[in-house]
């Protein structure tokens, strides 16, 4: 059954971090289906990320050995890599975008042997090979169960990586899936707009809800603590400029993710949700822009998807940003990628 997945482990050189992933995504809802994607990815120590360009019909497995779940990539995608092991974020050519953020608090039951397997590593990439829409990746995750599975965190034994995973879409449609206490919680539609890391879901919207009978322009919870920015982002993207121009809209959208950024350098020992924030990317799903933003880099720059091939034939890309994404890049980049061999997701024991 579904609920009897095990998901966790994978990123080797992420996990030897002493603490963990946090980041905030957010949706932004403008009028004439300007729906945008915003996300940060908060890291405890440099972080190698890259943008690769996958295209159709690529053959995969879900690299956890015998009984791997296998499929065939039915759409193209732009991803952001994590050390060129796993999948963290990206956009499909239909315009679906997934993120992978951290949370603590997941659990995950033993695997009973009888679902096909996965990789926490290619989970993401998944959903972005073989779903249009939120609604298509909601009915098949609740209908065809598979175990994703996990190693301990290198150097930390006991302890796995505990991620949930967002997914969004044109139509401004959004799920939240989280394993909680060895039940899959998929939160599904437009109102899940926006997640951060701990507590778990439920709780955060519990907040939420207190937070709302205060006026957001005379006062909000101003840390970095997981909960304080799903406060803050909630607020703040219904209150920035709502338009369909795209650089206005992306403004927006960039806006609000800066302010739940967490500052540079800052990393709080004992508080896994507390980490620098290395890059932050928004993904504009009319226009299939995918804007990227190193916090170390002067510029944004961006891929216009409608300029990438994702035909069959069409072979890997990469554009190569180096540690950090400290490679500077400006202005849209799809023809800087260039031809390149598949990463290895890594796999899951």
């Amino acid at each position: 059954m579904l609920r009897k997945v095990m998901l966790s482990a994978g990123l080797t050189a992420m996990l030897a971090a002493p603490l963990a992933d946090a980041c905030t995504r957010v949706v932004y809802h403008g009028p004439e289906g300007r729906i945008l994607t915003a996300r940060s990815m908060d890291w405890s120590l440099p972080m190698l990320s890259n943008l690769w360009v996958f295209p159709r019909g690529m053959s995969r497995t879900g690299e956890a050995g015998p009984g791997s779940l296998e499929w065939t990539s039915k759409y193209g995608s732009l991803i952001v890599s994590g050390y060129d092991i796993a999948t963290v974020d990206g956009m499909n050519e239909k315009g679906l975008v997934a993120n992978m953020l951290w949370l603590t608090s997941s659990e995950y039951p033993e695997a009973d042997g009888e679902e096909p397997r996965m990789s926490l590593s290619i989970w993401a990439q998944f959903f972005m090979d073989n779903f249009a829409t939120v609604a298509e990746a909601v009915e098949y995750t609740r209908t065809n169960p598979f175990v994703t599975v996990s190693k301990d965190v290198p150097m930390q034994p006991g302890r796995l990586t505990t991620v949930h995973l967002s997914l969004s879409d044109p139509s401004g449609d959004s799920a939240i899936l989280e394993w909680l206490e060895g039940e899959l919680v998929i939160h599904h539609g437009p109102e899940y707009r926006v997640m951060t890391n701990d507590p778990p879901y439920d709780q955060q919207l519990a907040l939420a809800d207190y937070w709302r009978g205060v006026n957001p322009r005379e006062v909000l919870p101003g840390t970095t603590r997981s909960a304080d920015r799903f406060v803050r982002a909630g607020s703040y993207i219904d209150m920035v400029v709502q338009s369909d121009d795209p650089r206005t809209a992306a403004a927006a959208a960039f806006s609000v993710i800066r302010n739940v950024s967490v500052p540079y350098g800052i990393s709080i020992p004992n508080a896994p949700n507390l980490s620098t924030t290395r890059w932050r990317v928004v993904a504009d799903h009319k226009d299939r822009l995918f804007y990227v933003e190193s916090a170390i880099s002067p510029n944004i720059f961006w891929v216009d998807l409608a300029k990438l091939d994702f035909a069959e034939d069409s072979g890997i890309r990469k554009l190569d940003l180096g540690v950090d994404m400290v490679d500077i890049q400006s202005g849209e980049v799809s023809a800087e990628f260039e031809a390149a061999e598949p990463f290895p997701f890594e796999a899951g024991e």
